[in-house]
Order: structure tokens, then sequence, then C-alpha cells
């Protein structure tokens, strides 16, 4: 079966975004994308674009963007499951190309989220969970997450320092990277004395809404070669789901459906833990991050915090995490942030990413959590 490869990438600031509608924030990325990739709209066959359509007063947000891009009549859809829908957009777009449908494919996630109150929002979120027995209750998503990081120090002594040692090293990368909504270095002190949230959160716990865009372009295998010097595969991919109730998951202190995804996308691109150099990890809240590290296999369950603790995170580290900021400090918008996630893989294995350069970097990957863990998509990205 022919390869995938992505031949452009794409990335609008992150942030609150009076300046631009949804459309227009797509157009940024897109265009973005169309330059780094060199080549022109005839060549596209079709596009895909990720939006969670709730948080948009415009329905049918797809016909919008497609519109404004100047893409019709190219067949276009869009793709949902909550904050994951950038990374099933990609699922999509590399399912297309693999089945021989369509040849190049644009990747398009983009997101208006301050068009809502915030009490809108949190009510909107805390709907992911399953309506019958567990939102009627209040829930939110600090909420939903607390729980995780409580049993997580329950069972395996992770302190909240430990959690909120990941804060400071997102916001540290996060400073670095122009994209990023928020752009400054924090302190740990800082941190602890930030507003309670949902205990043990507080504020820097959290990441935080943003509106944004970010645009891939696609392509098989002879084409991507043909028409780039330097494409990125996407070599594996993976997904898998878990129960909408969390009372009926098997623990908490890890996502089941990140678990086996990650299992998947390893097996396809025939590469283990071991193998990664970068990753992007989805850190909503900082015990996300941390059950991360332990959900992919990069430290043994229950040694996340430690993981952090050693610094095995960072660049020179084990594996090098979120070091574009992550969630926590880039800003989650949530259709485009699986795609915000790849390019950064992209550009990492390019070695295009400057002070947050990681060495050597030929393996990536990105992982990418919609609502509690009821969808997540693992993807492995290598370079020639």
């Amino acid at each position: 079966m022919s390869r995938v490869g992505v031949i452009g990438v794409g990335h609008g600031t992150f942030g609150r975004r009076s300046d631009a509608t949804v459309q227009e924030l797509a157009f940024e990325a897109f265009r973005m994308a169309m330059k780094d990739a060199a080549i022109e709209r005839s060549v596209l066959d079709a596009s895909v674009i990720a939006a969670v359509p709730e948080y948009h007063k415009q329905r049918s947000v797809a016909g919008v963007v497609q519109e404004y891009l100047n893409l019709n009549p190219l067949p276009t859809w869009l793709t949902e499951v909550a904050c994951a829908s950038g990374s099933a957009a990609m699922r999509t777009a590399w399912m297309a190309i693999r089945s021989g449908l369509h040849d190049v494919v644009a990747v398009i996630g983009c997101q208006k989220m301050t068009e809502m109150e915030t009490a809108e929002i949190l009510a909107l979120m805390g709907r992911v969970g399953e309506v019958q027995w567990e939102s009627v209750f209040g829930t939110t998503f600090p909420g939903y997450y607390a729980m995780f990081a409580n049993r997580h120090m329950h069972e395996f002594g992770t302190t909240h320092d430990q959690m909120l040692a990941v804060a400071e090293k997102n916001h540290y990368y996060g400073a670095r990277n122009p994209n990023a909504l928020f752009r400054k270095e924090i302190t740990r002190e800082k941190a602890v004395a930030s507003d309670p949230v949902s205990s043990p959160f507080c504020v820097y716990d959290c990441c935080a809404n943003a509106d944004g865009a970010a645009c891939l372009i696609l392509a098989k295998d002879e084409v991507a070669k043909e028409l780039s010097k330097k494409p990125i595969w996407l070599d594996g991919v993976g997904c898998a789901t878990a129960s909408m109730s969390v009372l009926r998951r098997p623990n908490l202190v890890g996502l089941p459906s990140a678990q086996e995804a990650s299992k998947q996308a390893y097996g396809m691109a025939d590469v283990t833990a071991a193998d990664i150099k970068v990753a992007e990890v989805h850190d909503c809240f900082t015990i996300a991050e941390i059950m991360a590290y332990e959900d992919l296999g990069f430290c043994e369950k229950g040694r996340g915090g430690a993981f952090i603790d050693d610094r095995q995170s960072y660049i020179g580290g084990k594996v090098a995490v979120n070091v574009d900021g992550g969630l926590k400090a880039k800003g989650h918008p949530i259709g485009a942030t699986g795609v915000s996630m790849a390019y950064e893989i992209v550009r990492q294995l390019r070695g295009e990413c400057g002070e947050r350069q990681v060495p050597d970097a030929d393996v990536g990957l990105t992982h990418n959590v919609g609502g509690i863990g009821q969808y997540t998509f693992v993807h492995v990205f290598k370079r020639d």
C-alpha cells in the first residue's frame, strides 16, 4: 500500500482572535500550507474540515470554510469527535488517499471558541460525559480530570507539585513559540498560588480556550515525492474509544483508548515507544500529560510524576514532549488542536524549530484525546 506524506503545513496564531471569523482563521493557515507545499489549488482533490459546530454561530462550518478558501466544487466534509476532531480529519484524509479515492487532500482544523461565554462553554464540555447519568449532576471538564488526578495521587503518590512541573515546562517552551496564546514563562511558586479550580487543580493546571486554525496538505507516496523534497510520512495511525461514562472505565489512572490507539499506531509504523524522539500529547490538564507518559509507554504506570521530576520530557530527556507549549500554553481551539500537533511534529522532523528543535528528531508522535478519553487518536510520523 502507498504511504501518505505531509507536503505542506500552516499555522495561525492562537488566541482571542476578535480580528477574524472562523473562515478567515482557516484561510490564514491554509495559505501558509499551500505556500509551504508550493502548489496551486488545482492540485487538490478534496478537503476535510475539523471543527466542533456547537461552538460556532454558523452551522455547517465546512461549507463556509470551503467557499471562503475558493475550493468549490471539490468535495469537502466535516469531522467531529470533540477535542480530537483535528486528528479525526487527518485519519479521514489518510484513508481517502490510501483507498485510492484521492491523491492530495487539505486537512484544515479551525475553531472560534470565544464567540460564546465561558459558562456556555463549560456547560457544553460537561455534556461530553454521559448525559443520562453524569452531566445532569453538574460535571465539568476540570471536575472529570480532577477525579483522575486524585486517584493517581492516591494509587501512586503523585503530587500536585509534579503536575505543576508540567505547567512550568510547557510555559517555558510556549514562551518560545510565536503561535502560542501564552508566551511567558511561569514559576512553580506563581502556579501554586493561582486560584483553585477543582481540587487539586488550580488555574495553572488547566489549558485555556482559544481561537485558531492549522492546516496540513497530505499526498500519496509518488505524488508527495514528486511535489516535495522533504515529505514527512504519516506511517502509523491508531484510534480507539472508551465508554462515555467514566464510571464504567476499568480505572481512573489512565485512558484505555490511548493505550489501545498507541499499540495500533506503533504496530503499523513498526516502532516502539523507545523510538519516539518528540511527542505532542493532549495536556488539557496537567494530569493528562502525566497519564499520557504512561499510556504511551514512555515510562511505567505510576512513574509519570517521576518522569517530569527527572526532566525526561524536556529537550535532552528521554522524549521531548509538548515543546511548542502544548495545549497548556499554546491554547486549545478544539477543532484545530490535532492538526496543530501534527504541524509541530512535521516541523520538528524537518529540523525547522529553532531554539525549540529536538536534536536528531526522526520519529514523532501525536496523541489527541476527544472528550474525557472517549476517543483517542495516536499518529506516528517519520522522515526518510
